[in-house]
């Protein structure tokens, strides 16, 4: 079971996972480790798959950091969710949550069997009414959060909206009490920006669709950029030397902040009319837009601060000045880390029951294993007298009549040993080889990393020029150590495929089957496997475009991803070492970019199965299936004739790309332009985790 006095914050932001373990020593929170892992590009970018981006950011997080043992809370953001406010009529304590229920009803706009939804009261000393604050979330959007959490073996205990873990760590980190001057927290993030109003006891929160995505918006529709480019320049618009135009761009966006803000607040007046206000604290990355605060102040009339280090919480060791520069990013997570350790003032949580009871049980299983295997003991502590009479019972000497069925019985085995009809048949490995399909799981996540580090390196190096680096196909082949291709005799099948993660959908196959006459794998001895290096491999080929010359593209791919390669070659805890293919590990040709790619037909037949082709006499009978009128010819079995169950699976495969073909997406090119195909290929070889290299991911 996680510890209670240990907890992970997690928020999955846009433009960044953002982590905080803390621990309780002697009553008070303490640092343990923290994580800031930025997405490639902000989940706000056009045409960007937001799952792909947080599952490789997540992964990075579970793969680098040790989540377990701990308690985990994780966030969603205010926009997602709902928070709503009420005063309570004055009831009986014991009849609230019945109020409340029916205040449920009426706030949340949806049936309540469809929402998960909780609430918090509040009580000022100089006032008699009971407020409450209800929270709620559809359960199809809680649950699409806690798959994908699932899916990268993250299973939280408790789920929280952004802007009440926000507030949490105000509470906590400026000891708010109902003596606490009012005070407005102004968290702006990528896409949204969560209002939290804290003002004598009572909290009240309003979520509206302004952050630095419209800033960004705002430079790309002025200035016709691209959207990473115009990222990059509001990021540095104080160090560009068209600051000002810059800032003239941006400046319908600041208006539009301040006015939601303005109302936000004067909704709050106007229904505490005895609320004062009198200071505002920002927090979030596109706080650090140069003139924000400044701008807030003139038009608000108000004092406006930024969080640029916690007071309540500190970290220590090397990394101290790394925790202090992220401090106004890392609130969110703070917050949820407090209410995980119980020290939250708001403890509203979202997380589905069954999903809790669920998590629950499996934690508690190993205990109950343990008290079975208690019982069976003492059980067969029980039968210790019978095997006391037993042993005496051997001592005394048989029979004559049993000595002559022994010596018959011996005789009867003898004849039957070499009559054959003892021996053992030859096993079928039919499940063993079904197993081994989830053997090192990990290794092509891993890689898929690997890859998105070389392409971002590339992109990276050529950030100031105008030649991006696309990836354009991307195909891994898993290398038997007996042979430089992939195990493919007469009993051996592909056990695993999978599409690769390119752009244009080809299919990359990782082949780890296994005979069915010798079930070996991954644990083979070094003699089965490779008498040189004694290591099975996985071979990647990379198909990487650029619109450059090809003598440019070759130097820029050896000064980037060949580079890389060779840096990041051996590290500490990934299961593989990265390794060149001799001479042919990079080569560069040219030639002229079609408009599109090709139709349905031409994606279909690209999905042939490697090294096969497909022969022209497959044709269709009826709706029998497909026949083989002439043997498959196969590269890696090297003869004519092949067996009955590869035609059979051939037909599957050949079957599955006319019927449902995989159709490239469309890349628009300008027609006639000239483009560099850059091929890059390497090995990973597999080795035992941990003694992959010196070095750290």
């Amino acid at each position: 079971m996680p510890a209670a006095n240990t907890c992970w914050g997690i928020e999955v932001g846009a433009g960044a996972v953002k982590a905080l373990k803390l621990e309780v020593v002697d009553d008070r929170p303490r640092v343990v480790d923290f994580a800031y892992i930025p997405h490639a590009k902000v989940l706000s970018t056009p045409e960007l798959d937001q799952e792909d981006a947080k599952r490789v950011a997540l992964g990075r997080l579970v793969t680098e950091f040790d989540l377990s043992n701990a308690t985990i809370a994780v966030s969603v953001p205010g926009h997602s969710a709902f928070a709503r406010f009420a005063k309570l009529p004055p009831v009986d304590p014991k009849k609230v949550p019945d109020i409340v229920k029916f205040e449920a009803v009426q706030q949340i706009p949806f049936p309540l069997e469809q929402v998960e939804w909780d609430y918090q009261t509040f009580v000022s000393p100089d006032s008699p009414d009971v407020e409450v604050g209800i929270f709620a979330i559809t359960k199809e959007r809680i649950n699409g959060e806690l798959m994908l959490l699932r899916d990268m073996r993250i299973v939280p205990d408790l789920v929280t909206l952004s802007p009440v873990a926000v507030y949490n760590a105000m509470a906590f980190d400026l000891q708010f009490t109902e003596k606490t001057q009012g005070t407005i927290l102004l968290d702006v993030g990528t896409t949204s920006t969560d209002l939290i109003i804290a003002d004598a006891g009572r909290v009240w929160i309003r979520t509206f669709p302004i952050g630095g995505h419209e800033f960004t918006k705002a430079l790309v529709e002025q200035f016709k950029l691209s959207y990473p480019k115009a990222e990059k320049l509001k990021r540095e618009a104080e160090q560009s030397k068209h600051a000002r135009h810059v800032f003239q761009a941006m400046r319908p966006v600041f208006t539009d902040l301040v006015q939601d803000v303005q109302r936000s607040v004067g909704y709050y007046q106007s229904l505490h009319r005895e609320a004062d206000l009198s200071r505002l604290i920002g927090l979030g990355s596109t706080f650090k837009l140069p003139g924000l605060r400044k701008y807030l102040k003139q038009q608000l009339g108000i004092n406006v601060y930024r969080i640029d280090a916690f007071k309540g919480l500190t970290a220590e060791g090397p990394r101290a000045a790394e925790f202090e520069a992220l401090s106004l990013n890392m609130c969110t997570a703070y917050g949820l880390a407090l209410q995980g350790l119980g020290m939250g003032t708001l403890q509203a949580n979202l997380m589905p029951v069954k999903v809790s009871r669920e998590a629950m049980w499996e934690r508690k299983k190993r205990w109950f294993l343990a008290a079975a295997g208690l019982s069976l003991a003492a059980t067969g502590s029980m039968f210790i007298r019978p095997l006391m009479d037993k042993n005496a019972a051997a001592a005394t000497p048989a029979p004559a009549s049993i000595n002559r069925a022994v010596t018959m019985s011996r005789t009867l085995v003898s004849e039957a040993n070499a009559a054959g009809v003892t021996s053992v048949g030859q096993g079928a490995f039919d499940a063993a080889n079904m197993i081994s399909v989830f053997d090192r799981r990990e290794v092509i996540p891993l890689l898929l990393d690997d890859v998105s580090r070389m392409v971002e390196e590339a992109n990276r190096a050529g950030e100031t020029g105008a030649a991006p680096v696309h990836l354009r196909r991307l195909s891994t082949e898993y290398l038997h150590a007996e042979s430089s291709t992939p195990p493919r005799s007469a009993g051996s099948r592909d056990s695993y495929s999978d599409r690769d993660s390119s752009g244009d959908g080809h299919q990359g196959r990782m082949s780890v089957g296994r005979d069915d006459r010798q079930p070996s794998g991954w644990d083979e001895t070094p003699q089965q496997r490779d008498p040189g290096t004694g290591r099975p491999r996985v071979r990647v080929t990379l198909e990487l475009t650029t619109p450059r010359s090809a003598a440019e593209a070759r130097i820029h791919a050896t000064e980037t991803v060949m580079r890389w390669l060779q840096q990041n070659a051996k590290r500490e805890g990934v299961a593989y070492v990265l390794e060149l293919v001799g001479d042919g590990s990079l080569q560069v040709a040219q030639a002229a970019a079609l408009s599109s790619t090709a139709g349905p037909a031409a994606s279909a037949g690209a999905r042939a199965p490697r090294g096969r082709e497909i022969p022209s006499e497959v044709r269709e009978e009826g709706r029998g299936g497909r026949q083989f009128n002439q043997p498959v010819r196969d590269n890696v079995v090297g003869g004519p004739e092949v067996p009955r169950q590869a035609q059979e699976a051939f037909q599957a495969e050949v079957g599955l790309a006319r019927f449902a073909p995989i159709v490239a997406p469309e890349k628009r090119v300008p027609e006639g332009s000239v483009e560099s195909v850059v091929t890059v290929t390497f090995e990973a070889v597999l080795v035992s985790t941990g003694t992959s290299g010196e070095g750290s991911r």
